[in-house]
């Protein structure tokens, strides 16, 4: 059985547009912005990010004395996105032309196109000016090229969250390095701006300096023409997964087969056997063969044929790849396919748009691959009004000596859906009570601060909510309370401010809490369903297991309601409660740590409760929030002790 944790349906009145210079929606928005020296476009797979590059180059080259273009993929693949296009057939003023010589992508050894690129950034010939590379080529030239050499040259890098500020990443540090000493103009794009394992691309200082165009993954769906429903869900197993996998996968569906990493607790450390015991499922008792592409064709004994594409096995793989790239989006092409069995393939850069159900086996510690995943089944097609995306993860065991594993791994599976369900959710506004600047499209909320307490809370606010719920969601600490069901003030008054401290450490108290009340509502009310009352008349919306009037809604309520309530009651309903109960026993073992900015803050709320209590917070509290000051306390008089032994021993 899969438990589905959210579900977002999208508007069937709504479809795609372009304007009359040929632009999406999305591609007008950052079209606007083409005057920006540095812009960061976030925006989900298929929203057309490399066709807005292409309007935005094209004006710099043509109206802002920008030299040259270099665009940067991760993959050569991906470099075909980029390929020529006669842009004036849909109004636009220029076409877009690439000398072949130039795009990088095709052919050529590593060490011939790093000199290509050098001599490229030299050239005076002024049709020298677009140039297509790999994020490896951009790396390597840039080592033997001063940052002035990109002077008047517009740096495009395209699936940004390759690069993190993290000391590690060479081409993050030449990207700032760039921006630093040269002229350069910066368009960075991605469909992820977190990568999984939370490192920011950008240190806050960089990140001021850009320009942002954020376009949602449901301002995406919203307009497609056949795709109207995604939802996301997961299944618990026990043993060898491919034991469960009957109950999970749907004949019926063009699927996407994901099995686990050979270095995951899920594998069976046998891929090939993996795929044998697959096949043997979906041919359940009939016959099988492969054809002249590679491809197996399956007779089940129901009647129903399939042809499945094994991208796991290397052996015949390439033949198989390019049976796959000339399947089309033509319905005429529906049949030459049904099931692919992938391991690292088939995500970023793959395109199958007739794929609407996507089966992954183990979580995935990045959610940016999650998101790649999902992207490969959220493609607008004839074929399908629904898609989903399941999650088969593994049940731990307390006897079990890999549960710790096996606990992780539930809590990254819950909250990459929870993650996902924000992404997908509505865009709101939120506005105070008394707020002059309310509109009808405003969500009015009793006592909420004003987003432009300052003008660093509006920018949060309007530009970073999404990636603030997405380092909420990726915080150890907000993961385990949503696995150990913590109440609502641990979670919207303790854990979630923590984030936001260690992502602006430089707000102040006040503009830290404005910041919280407008993520919490928005988290909440993402997570919320909404409805009309009975006879028609009230707006009503459910938060949690909470029905509330849309015109009482105010932020102390909000405030007392888990958002995360909702996922807990599918997970304690989905794990035998010996089970849930380890593992809350483990998780409430773990010992508190603090950042010096959290300790700061602690200690601001500690006198606050003080002054309401007549007493210093308690160690030995039921109120995780008391508990979690007292702690705060005891270790800001260990580090008062600590400096004065040292001053002492000096």
């Amino acid at each position: 059985m899969t438990s589905n944790l959210f579900e977002i349906n999208f508007d069937e009145n709504k479809t795609k547009s372009t304007n009359e210079l040929g632009m999406r929606e999305m591609q007008a928005r950052v079209y606007e912005k083409r005057a920006s020296k540095y812009l960061l476009v976030k925006a989900p797979p298929a929203s057309g990010k490399s066709r807005a590059l292409q309007f935005v180059a094209l004006d710099k080259l043509h109206n802002q004395d920008i030299k040259k273009v270099i665009i940067a993929v991760p993959e050569r693949s991906i470099g075909k996105s980029f390929g020529n296009r006669a842009l004036t057939n849909n109004g636009f003023y220029w076409d877009w032309i690439v000398k072949p010589e130039n795009n990088l992508t095709i052919g050529g050894g590593e060490k011939s196109k790093v000199k290509h690129f050098e001599r490229f950034i030299r050239s005076t010939d002024p049709k020298d000016d677009i140039l297509i590379s790999t994020h490896a080529t951009l790396r390597f030239a840039f080592e033997e090229l001063d940052d002035s050499s990109f002077d008047d040259t517009l740096v495009a890098i395209d699936e940004f969250h390759h690069i993190s500020h993290d000391d590690n990443s060479i081409l993050g540090n030449a990207l700032r390095s760039i921006m630093k000493n040269s002229t350069a103009h910066v368009l960075a794009m991605t469909g992820s701006y977190f990568r999984g394992d939370s490192v920011p691309i950008l240190d806050p200082a960089d990140e001021e300096k850009f320009d942002k165009v954020t376009y949602t993954y449901y301002e995406q769906l919203e307009g497609y023409k056949y795709l109207k429903s995604f939802s996301m869900g997961y299944s618990f197993y026990r043993g060898k997964y491919t034991e469960a996998l009957s109950e999970v996968l749907d004949v019926n569906k063009k699927t996407i087969i994901h099995i686990p990493n050979v270095n995951s607790g899920e594998s069976t450390k046998d891929k090939y056997s993996e795929v044998d015991e697959i096949l043997d499922i979906l041919t359940d008792g009939g016959s099988i063969k492969v054809n002249a592409d590679g491809i197996y064709e399956i007779s089940r004994p129901d009647g129903k044929k399939l042809k499945v594409a094994d991208l796991v096995q290397e052996e015949g793989r390439e033949k198989v790849a390019n049976y796959l790239a000339n399947i089309s989006d033509d319905i005429t092409d529906l049949d030459k396919l049904d099931i692919i069995i992938a391991l690292g393939m088939a995500k970023e850069g793959f395109d199958w748009p007739f794929a609407e159900y996507a089966l992954t086996i183990g979580y995935r510690n990045s959610l940016t691959e999650v998101i790649q995943i999902i992207g490969r089944v959220t493609r607008d097609s004839v074929n399908k009004t629904r898609s989903k995306f399941v999650n088969l993860i593994a049940e731990p065991d307390a006897n079990d000596d890999e549960v710790l594993f096996a606990v992780n791994s539930i809590m990254k599976a819950i909250t990459a859906s929870l993650l996902m369900e924000q992404v997908l959710a509505p865009v709101y506004k939120f506005k105070p009570k008394d707020d002059v600047s309310a509109t009808s499209d405003s969500m009015v909320i009793k006592g909420l601060r004003p987003a432009n307490t300052t003008e660093r809370t509006q920018k949060i606010i309007d530009d970073d909510m999404a990636d603030l719920k997405s380092s909420i969601l990726q915080n150890s600490d907000v993961q385990n309370a949503i696995i150990s069901n913590a109440d609502a003030k641990t979670i919207n008054k303790t854990l979630i401010p923590r984030v936001i401290i260690d992502r602006y450490p430089d707000l102040s108290e006040e503009e830290l809490e404005t910041v919280r009340q407008h993520v919490v509502t928005d988290i909440n009310v993402s997570a919320s369903e909404q409805t009309v009352s009975d006879d028609g008349n009230r707006q009503i919306i459910k938060m949690a297991d909470r029905f509330i009037n849309i015109d009482d809604l105010n932020i102390d309520l909000i405030d007392a309601v888990n958002p995360f309530q909702r996922a807990y009651a599918v997970i304690s309903h989905d794990i035998n409660a010996p089970t849930l109960h380890f593992i809350q026993d483990y998780l409430t073992k773990n010992k508190y740590e603090f950042t010096d900015e959290q300790l700061a803050h602690a200690y601001y709320q500690a006198k606050q409760f003080y002054v309401e209590n007549g007493r210093k917070p308690d160690t030995n509290s039921k109120d995780e929030t008391e508990k979690y000051l007292a702690f705060a306390l005891l270790r800001l008089a260990e580090l008062k002790k600590e400096r004065e032994e040292d001053i002492d021993g000096n």
